[in-house]
This record gives structure tokens, C-alpha cells and sequence, in this order.
């Protein structure tokens, strides 16, 4: 007889080659900075990433949340250190939580194998995929168990609970029988019906005669005329059961008339029940089963897994629906969340998208205080009145007597010579003067002959399109209901800007309809001169309060503005604080 089924288990009874999940690494920190990054903000989070690991002892890689720009690449390449990894969006999402070494059964499977895999190892569900790995179907224990059910159907010849797709050689892969003598296409899928010989010989002929000969399983144990019927009828099949074998004549009859003849060693109900089990497991496939792409959020799994009944949660690739996990419901219980440092910002409408899903850890900044960027659990938050957070980096690293090695010291100094435009910006401080020198010393630099080629190493307007342009440091900002987007270019001259003033101005006011801004500025600063011009777009209004003389049309020459940050936003909070709000 065959074994009695075992009770599948409770969570989780799911199909996993080995323990764990690969969510994202818990012991790993992200430092990263705000999006549109300029050279401070990658410079910094390499900075701050190098110094938890140094002096701290942490796991901490650097990452940023756009693309790099010309000048910030030709640090790096001085310097020998590596991009920092791009991490556009924090999110957890399916990808982050399913298990990946995963049992899986193919289409040709039979149900029987499938069946006593998932018995074997405890499961509850397991996906079954083709030869590339793309997912075919879900089946669960529960649904296989309906298998061991009758049909119901008013169909008086029981044809439906008669026939099984299967073929010669999953039948005796099943049975673990032994095929007597040959057979023809023994791999050949067919739609076969079987008929148990357990009542008279007339009785089981009419019941054969109802059915093509060639679909006929007969299946009989040790009854000599029964044997001589089949092969008489020319069925497919004629099944032998309990270790019983046929007449020497029948063997003869039946290798000269095609019939196959096979021998179970179970009885015959027991071969019966077998038979049903050795069709393939794709004919038991479903479509209607919850799967999910890699990228989809767990905000958005969440509620649609909640209410089902399904065990187990295949996530597929989004593009070639290949198989990547599984997870189950008990792996939504305490969701992963990615641990960030945040650097050279403090909001999180410039923060890497889902940073509010994440778990911030430190805020490391020079800006002033703005935003919604609210913590479960309380952190450390370092805000300095200094010219760059490469500063506070290296104040880090000084209070600590500790130093970066040269490489990292290299991309410190970028980001204090960038941000305060070697240190003649109004934001600069006697801390970024003593803590660049001190860098600069560390890394070998010349820092005036380093800014020369900083600022030579490439031209944003020239070699990026306007609106790849306007990206490479933007920030947007909200004040009295206004919502604001100042861009910033520094170039040596302003010829490239009068060249591409037009196309410019055409992408700010692609940039106003993208985002739902008001307003939108592009601050071109010439860093010979510490000179500055402003092209802006956006409601008349704003453009009417503006008071610094008009050079050409929508551009306002600003002589001597050259900081973001301490001359031209407070001067547009000022702007637009006098103006009702929007």
C-alpha cells in the first residue's frame, strides 16, 4: 500500500534549500548624500563612510542617489578611489525579503515526485518553473490533495475520473515497476483511461469497449483471462499487479501486437492511486496565484497578502519573469529597513527616495534646519556653521586623533574647495582654512594647483545637455507655500552660458511642469570673477520681486553672489515671503 500522507507542518513549511532570507545586509551602513549630488555630498559620504569603518569599527559603505558629475569623477580618478554605489531608491521591497535558495520542480515532473517532495521536506507550496527558470505555476499541498478526489460529474461511464494525461515512462517511474519486454513512445504524453479489472470478465469487457483500445491502462493482478482480454483489444497498457506475471503466449501477443505490458509491485488499488500521480505537474498548474516583480514595495504587498490563502509568495524578475524567491507571510512580521547616514542635507524631500522607510542613524550636515525629517528612535545629528560637510569630516576625524588615509583625504579636500570655491565663498570659516590645510598636507595635494585642475576638469554646460545640466545640483526648497528649485554651475567664464541660454531656458520651464514648481533658477557662477548670473522661469510674480540688475531677458546679473546657500536662497526666502502665498 502507499505510505500515509504526512500532515504538512506550520510556518514555516516553505520550499527553501537553506536558512535565512537576503534582505539587505542588517550590519551594513549607507552613507549617502542628497539628490543631484554635487562634489560635497559624494566627497563627504566617502569621507564619513571611511571614518565609521576606521575609527568606529562599522560596516559602512558610501553610496549616492544620482548621477556623478565630470568634475566629482576626476576626484576620484586623483584620488584612486572607487565611485561610491548608486542607490536610487531605499525602499524595502520583494526583492529585499525573499529567500533565494529555493526547491523547485519542472513542468515534466510528475505529480507523484512533486508530491512526495513537498512531503519529504515539510512544504506547503513550491514553484515550478521551465528549463530558463521563468515561473510556471504555484501549486500548493492543498490543491494537490483535490487530485486524490473523484470528479464530479454526471458522466455515467466515469471517463472523467478515468483519465490521466500521463505517458509509459512517468507510469513506471510511479510504480516503480519494470517495463516487460518494449514499448513504443514511452515518453509520448497521452490522454489514457483507466480501467481496474476487478469485476467479472463480461463486466470488465463492456466497461473497456466504451473506450478507444489505444487510451486503455487495464490494470489487474493475477487473472490469466483478463490478461488474454487486453492484448485481444490491443490496449495501450495492460498493468500487472503484486508481482504476478502473464502466460508466456500473452508476452508474445503482446510484443507482436504493440501492447505494453508493465509490473507494478503494489496492489491493485494501490497502483490505481499511483497511476492518477504520475501525470505531469504542469497539468495541475494554475494561474490564479499571487506572484510578485522584485521592485514592488512591501507598503504595497502588505494588504494584498494579508487576506490570501496562499502559503507561499514567488517574486519573479519584473522583466523576464524569472523565479528570484519565495517568501511567506511570517517574513512580513518585522519588515528589513536599510540604515542610512545622511550627509550634507536634512530633509528628506532631497533625500534618496523611501529614506522615511529606512533607519536613519546619523544626520551629518552644514545647512540650516528645514523639512519633515522625523526618526522613530533618537540619533545623532552633527550640524556645523562651516563651508562644506567635508569639513565636519575631517573635524571628525581630528577630535578622534585619528586621519583618513591619503586617497580619502584627496576627496575631502574636493568637497571643502568646492563648496566654498576654495575657500572664498561667504560661507567659508576659519575651521574649513585649518581643516583643509590639514587634509591637503595628508593627501599631498597642492591646493592651489588642485583647484586649477578641479575646476578645468570639465564644463557642465559644454559637455552635458540642459537638462542633465540643471540636475547636477539642484536642490528644491518650500517657503511660505512657494515651492522653489535653485540650480548651481560653476564655470571658468560665462562663455558657454550665453552660447546655451535658449535651450537653457527651455529646460527650466520643462522643469517647472515636471516637478509642479512655481519657480525655477539656474545660478551660473563664474569662479574667476565671483560673479554670478541668474536665469530663472516661473510665476511673474517672483520674477517681478527680483532686484538685482537684468543683463538680458529672464537673466539677472548678481555680481559677487557666488553661495547657494548664504547669498541667493535667502535672498528668494526673502523674495517670496513678501508675496502671498501661491
Amino acid at each position: 500500500m502507499t505510505p500515509e500522507p504526512k500532515t504538512p507542518g506550520r510556518e514555516p513549511a516553505i520550499s527553501f534549500r537553506g536558512a535565512g532570507a537576503v534582505p539587505p545586509d542588517p550590519g551594513t551602513i549607507h552613507v549617502i548624500g542628497h539628490r543631484n549630488p554635487d562634489t560635497d555630498a559624494i566627497c563627504s559620504a566617502i569621507g564619513y563612510a571611511a571614518f565609521l569603518r576606521d575609527v568606529r569599527g562599522m560596516k559602512a559603505v558610501a553610496a549616492c542617489c544620482g548621477e556623478v558629475s565630470v568634475r566629482t569623477n576626476w576626484v576620484l580618478q586623483t584620488a584612486g578611489v572607487t565611485a561610491p554605489k548608486l542607490l536610487l531608491d531605499v525602499r524595502p521591497t520583494a526583492s529585499s525579503i525573499c529567500r533565494r535558495d529555493v526547491f523547485t520542480a519542472r513542468p515534466h515532473d510528475t505529480f507523484l515526485s512533486v508530491y512526495r517532495m513537498m512531503m519529504d521536506h515539510n512544504f506547503r507550496a513550491i514553484p515550478v518553473v521551465d528549463e530558463e527558470g521563468r515561473l510556471l505555476g504555484m501549486p500548493a499541498i492543498q490543491e494537490l490533495a483535490q487530485l486524490f478526489l473523484p470528479a464530479d460529474t454526471n458522466d455515467k461511464t466515469g471517463a472523467a475520473n478515468r483519465e490521466v494525461r500521463t505517458s509509459l515512462l512517468n507510469i513506471v517511474n510511479a510504480l516503480g515497476g519494470i517495463l516487460g519486454g518494449t514499448a513504443p513512445a514511452l515518453e509520448e504524453m497521452q490522454d489514457l483511461v483507466l480501467v481496474v479489472a476487478a469485476s467479472s470478465l463480461e463486466t470488465t469487457k463492456k466497461r473497456a469497449q466504451q473506450f478507444p483500445a489505444n487510451r486503455l491502462i487495464v490494470v489487474t493482478g493475477d487473472r490469466p483471462e483478463i490478461h488474454e482480454l487486453a492484448v485481444e483489444m490491443g490496449v495501450r497498457c495492460l498493468i500487472i499487479t503484486g508481482k504476478f506475471k502473464p502466460s508466456t503466449s500473452v508476452l508474445s501477443r503482446a510484443e507482436q501486437s504493440g501492447v505494453a505490458i508493465i509490473y507494478s509491485p503494489y496492489d491493485t488499488a494501490s497502483t490505481s492511486q499511483l497511476l492518477r500521480f504520475s501525470c505531469p505537474i504542469a497539468e495541475a498548474l494554475t494561474h490564479e496565484f499571487l506572484s510578485f516583480g522584485s521592485r514592488t514595495a512591501l507598503r504595497e504587498i502588505v494588504p494584498t497578502v494579508q487576506h490570501s490563502h496562499q502559503p507561499l509568495f514567488p517574486v519573479v524578475d519584473d522583466e523576464s519573469r524569472k523565479l528570484l524567491g519565495v517568501f511567506s507571510k511570517s517574513d512580513l512580521i518585522e519588515l528589513p529597513r536599510m540604515k542610512l547616514v545622511l550627509v550634507d542635507h536634512n530633509e528628506f524631500a532631497q533625500a534618496v527616495a523611501g529614506a522615511d522607510e529606512a533607519e536613519i542613524l546619523e544626520v551629518i550636515d552644514h545647512h540650516r534646519l528645514s523639512g519633515n525629517l522625523r526618526t522613530k528612535e533618537p540619533i545623532r545629528f552633527l550640524n556645523e556653521p562651516v563651508g562644506s560637510t567635508s569639513t565636519i569630516v575631517g573635524i571628525m576625524y581630528r577630535m578622534q586623533n585619528a586621519a583618513p588615509d591619503k586617497g580619502t583625504a584627496i576627496c575631502l579636500c574636493a568637497g571643502i574647495i568646492s563648496d566654498t570655491l576654495h575657500l572664498t565663498s561667504p560661507t567659508t570659516t576659519d575651521t574649513d582654512k585649518d581643516i583643509l590645510a590639514w587634509l591637503a598636507s595628508i593627501g599631498g595635494i597642492d591646493s592651489a594647483q588642485f583647484v586649477k585642475d578641479f575646476f578645468a576638469a570639465g564644463s557642465m554646460l559644454r559637455e552635458q545637455t540642459p537638462d542633465r545640466a540643471l540636475e547636477s545640483d539642484r536642490k528644491v526648497f518650500e517657503e511660505n507655500g512657494w515651492h522653489i528649485s535653485i540650480s548651481q554651475i560653476e564655470e571658468l567664464g560665462l562663455d558657454e552660458f550665453w552660447k546655451r541660454q535658449t535651450d537653457l531656458q527651455a529646460a527650466l520651464q520643462s522643469l517647472l511642469a515636471k516637478h509642479s514648481l512655481h519657480f525655477a533658477c539656474l545660478m551660473v557662477t563664474d569662479i574667476t570673477r565671483h560673479h554670478s548670473v541668474l536665469l530663472v522661469a516661473g510665476d511673474q510674480r517672483v520674477v517681478d520681486a527680483i532686484d538685482y540688475p537684468l543683463a538680458k531677458e529672464n537673466v539677472y546679473d548678481m555680481p559677487g553672489v557666488v553661495s547657494r546657500k548664504k547669498q541667493l536662497f535667502p535672498y528668494m526666502s526673502h523674495v517670496v515671503t513678501k508675496l502671498a502665498a501661491p
